[in-house]
């Protein structure tokens, strides 16, 4: 009777489920209104939170991701017995 043994710790996947949930923020921040040729020019397309804040975001998400799959865990490893 074993218990499988996953290689991230319960922290290390929180700290990943957050990162996940920023790089998603940091996407859904870049959305808005097209430019199409019926509508003609939209400037919102140069807005500071699509040029400036989305992209900062998402960069938060993916560096917060490589913390969360290099942070130690502090689960301790049975040691074999000689």
């Amino acid at each position: 009777m074993s218990q499988k043994s996953i290689a991230l710790g319960k922290r290390n996947l929180i700290i990943c489920g957050i990162a996940i949930l920023l790089i998603i923020a940091g996407f859904i921040l870049m959305t808005g209104p097209a430019t199409t040729f019926e509508n003609g020019f939209e400037p919102d397309i140069f807005s500071a939170r699509r040029i400036k804040v989305a992209p900062v975001v998402c960069l938060a998400g993916f560096v917060l991701m490589v913390v969360g799959i290099l942070y130690p865990s502090k689960e301790k490893k049975n040691k074999p017995e000689k």
